[in-house]
């Protein structure tokens, strides 16, 4: 890649890929790795600046996650976050001592707007905090920048040698003025210029796809997604009729959205694209009966997802690549290093040790969502399928706690069908600004009372949220009415259900999903 770079190293904080994601609203690509990354790599991965993320350790702790103090010394920008600024001033000999009133939540800060860190930002200004530890003393040749009512120093430099840290989070939305910080970081200390751009992306991945693939035959995994979707047209666009979609109905998806794909890709589709749809929902139940571990239905259905574009690949003859849609938080989620599992995506982590293909190509993997969106319209796909509803890949499998059936499929179905209905129909969508709502069904069944007998039914819970990046995410307020509306709806025509919940949590702490 021949774009400038910065290297986020990840200490184990929640808000690792939140970080690569503000730097990319700069322009500026960025890449997440472990924090043990070899020292040799780091030089030749060729960062104009690195961040260190923030992590649960102390840096007193025994195995706590720490680099070789040579990373300081390679002229490359650093700017440490919350562990990464503690980290930053214990290994140059500053002193960290825990803290006598731990911060957490929003925190004035005042800050010296003399530091190029903060030249844009107001004398006092509000940021999120979260730690016990904190920095007592700074290293020798560094200044404090910043401080709190409690806590000395909020933020430290030494200007000359472009060593930045930071006791808060700019990265989150909480924090007023963090996108100025962290474009400050880019720009103005690492001399970043900005040059991440969708429109080249595009063009120089057909172009590394055509030389890449030559004559190979290509098998595209296509779920009608909006991540598939992309990668479908790119693989398209670089090698034409070498690339047959396989579109596999596991039985997982929404209500009618088999025949709604098919429409759209298949022969009869705007796309002129190969395209073979295989009916496997009865495999997919048997392979998950009595399952109810979510890793496990993740890692079944993934598995089972590559058996399947095995055999199609066979019909085919001589399938040289598997294209599939993965983008970086996939990546993120199914665990980077020593970094906590959130999820094993199917297309990543749920992925057999033994897959039966010279090479899986993934044309996203590097990008977020709605940076794939913006790949999607610059290769003229239509808005409406570019911003349609996120659906995940192992489908209504994560939004059923417990086992998959097929009659638990029909419920979740019918459920989500109303729901999404009654949103669209009273506009919701767009007054709230929703990012992704769906209905989930729960493994708790409840007494309810429908035409004077007694009943034992689910309970079906009712998820929105508010999302610009799908890495952090506020629950949406939608209307009580039309809240009132989906719940009738829902109790009354879905057999099987008597009682709809709201979920109001917010990511973090919850994921988007279910499971």
């Amino acid at each position: 890649m021949q774009n400038e770079k910065v290297l986020v190293l990840d200490f184990g904080g929640q808000y690792n890929q939140l970080i690569a994601r503000r730097v990319r609203e700069c322009n500026v690509y960025c890449e997440v790795h472990p924090y043990n990354m070899p020292i040799d790599k780091i030089k030749a991965f060729g960062a104009k600046g690195i961040i260190f993320t923030g992590g649960p350790n102390s840096v007193f702790g025994e195995d706590s996650p720490k680099i070789d103090k040579e990373i300081f010394e390679l002229g490359i920008p650093v700017l440490g976050i919350c562990y990464g600024c503690q980290f930053t001033a214990y290994s140059l000999g500053g002193m960290v001592l825990h803290a006598p009133v731990s911060e957490y939540g929003k925190t004035l800060v005042t800050v010296d707007n003399n530091s190029l860190l903060f030249k844009d930002c107001k004398k006092e200004t509000n940021v999120w905090m979260s730690h016990t530890d904190y920095v007592s003393k700074v290293p020798d040749g560094f200044k404090i920048t910043a401080h709190t009512e409690s806590c000395p120093v909020a933020a430290m430099e030494n200007a000359e040698k472009k060593l930045y840290a930071v006791q808060f989070h700019p990265e989150v939305m909480h924090s007023e003025e963090g996108m100025k910080m962290l474009s400050a970081f880019v720009y103005d200390v690492c001399g970043c210029v900005g040059d991440w751009k969708m429109a080249d992306f595009a063009k120089s991945t057909i172009k590394s796809l055509r030389e890449k693939i030559g004559n190979g035959k290509v098998l595209c995994a296509l779920s009608g997604g909006v991540d598939s979707s992309v990668a479908a047209v790119l693989l398209s666009k670089a090698v034409g009729k070498q690339l047959t979609c396989v579109f596999v109905d596991q039985g997982l998806l929404r209500k009618n959205e088999g025949d709604e794909v098919e429409a759209v890709f298949g022969p009869n589709g705007p796309y002129n694209l190969n395209f073979v749809r295989v009916n496997a929902q009865e495999r997919f139940y048997a392979k998950l009966k009595g399952v109810t571990d979510p890793e496990r239905k993740r890692k079944i259905i993934g598995e089972e997802f590559i058996r399947v574009f095995e055999e199609e690949a066979k019909k085919i003859g001589a399938v040289d690549f598997l294209v599939q849609g993965t983008i970086y938080p996939d990546v993120i989620e199914s665990g980077l290093g020593k970094s906590a599992v959130i999820k094993s995506h199917h297309n990543v982590g749920g992925l057999p040790s033994v897959v039966n293909f010279k090479e899986i190509i993934e044309p996203l993997r590097l990008l977020f969502k709605d940076e794939v969106r913006k790949v999607g319209l610059e290769l003229g796909i239509p808005e409406y399928l570019v911003y349609r509803q996120p659906f995940p890949g192992p489908g209504l499998g994560i939004r059923i706690i417990g086992e998959v059936t097929a009659e638990k499929v029909r419920i979740v179905q019918e459920a989500d069908y109303i729901y999404r209905e009654e949103i669209a129909k009273a506009g919701v969508d767009k007054s709230c600004n929703l990012g992704q709502y769906f209905a989930a069904l729960t493994n708790m069944q409840s007494v309810g009372v429908m035409g004077d007998f007694r009943t034992y039914d689910y309970a079906i819970a009712l998820r929105a949220v508010q999302t610009s990046d799908f890495m952090t995410a506020d629950w949406a307020r939608i209307p009580y009415d039309v809240l009132d509306i989906v719940s009738r709806r829902i109790v009354n025509e879905v057999k099987g259900v008597n009682r709809v919940l709201l979920d109001c949590t917010s990511k973090p702490p919850a994921t988007i999903e279910f499971e």
